[in-house]
């Protein structure tokens, strides 16, 4: 088969099948311990506490002032907390949690390079899988085997997650293969990520981001736990007072590259920061954007000609 006929192949599965790529390279932790739960709880922006084995949540982690050291997602596993971030987040995550645990029965694991993370996009992912049984709420995991290799299934937005040890995922990604999985491109995922209005920690999201700004109180803050570094601001922030800056989706006249200048009246006003082209909703963005640049402005990009359309998220 040509080149581009399984990249268009692998495309279309994101949307009818089960579209398989390696995200091994995501930066993974383990924390155990009789005190675990108790010290990521004390760490994070979301109530890891409150977890039962099985279950999972999405969090932030925040400098004392409120701002994103990076995200990550905790699967309870039981025996230990399952911690997978974006690389790019990896080394300051690491820090904040290993300072954190100082006092805790609890000790932090690195498991980057032991671990493989596969991930299934697409209706058929957990048919494929072997995971029909599998919780639709995201986050949502269990053990189980492909291939006869030990696996965890993830429940995701989009599909289903596979971790396995990084020596067996050649095995694993091979028996997905044999299943009905299709090879895909990150960058057709990237599509669906930008189509559903969810940002990127290292793209669309950085060290100055402050979880509101970017929509994601109600995925990743609890306001009814104990505290952690940053709660000052994320609560009197939420309570009281506005954002400067909103998440927003672009609905752009033509593709534009990311890294362009938003202007609103001549004023900058943001980065476009994501943008893909969709098949069904043309070239689209997102961008952290000043809160004049409501639902509804047009914003000039760039020096490009091109114009966005502010919208709220997601798209529709």
């Amino acid at each position: 088969m040509a080149a581009t006929d399984q990249v268009r192949q692998g495309a279309g599965a994101l949307r009818t099948g089960a579209a398989l790529l390696d995200r091994s390279e995501r930066g993974k932790l383990a924390l155990s311990g009789k005190g675990a739960k108790e010290a990521l709880n004390a760490l994070v922006t979301n109530d890891v506490e409150a977890l039962e084995p099985g279950h999972g949540l999405y969090a932030a982690v925040l400098t004392p002032k409120g701002r994103m050291l990076g995200d990550l997602r905790v699967l309870d596993a039981g025996d230990e907390l399952l911690l997978d971030t974006e690389r790019a987040a990896l080394q300051a995550v690491f820090d904040a949690l290993r300072r954190g645990l100082v006092g805790f029965d609890a000790e932090l694991h690195k498991r980057t390079l032991q671990r493989g993370l596969l991930s299934l996009i697409g209706p058929r992912s957990r048919a494929v899988a072997g995971a029909p049984d599998l919780p639709a709420r995201e986050h949502s995991s269990r053990p189980g085997e492909i291939a006869g290799v030990p696996v965890v299934l993830v429940a995701t937005d989009a599909g289903v997650d596979v971790l396995c040890a990084s020596e067996q995922a050649a095995r694993v990604r091979a028996a997905l293969l044999e299943a009905g999985a299709v090879e895909a491109q990150e960058a057709d995922a990237e599509v669906l990520r930008v189509e559903s209005g969810r940002p990127r920690y290292g793209i669309d999201l950085d060290d100055t981001t402050i979880p509101q700004e970017a929509g994601l109180n109600e995925r990743a803050v609890s306001f009814s736990k104990g505290c952690y570094p940053g709660q000052e601001t994320v609560a009197r922030l939420h309570y009281k007072g506005r954002p400067t800056r909103h998440l927003r989706g672009l609905r752009l006249s033509e593709p534009a590259a990311a890294g362009a200048a938003l202007l609103l009246d001549g004023r900058r006003v943001g980065t476009l920061t994501s943008s893909v082209v969709s098949p069904t909703l043309g070239p689209i963005g997102l961008a952290l954007v000043r809160r004049e640049a409501e639902p509804g402005s047009t914003l000039h990009v760039g020096d490009t000609g091109a114009s966005a359309t502010v919208v709220e998220l997601p798209f529709r």
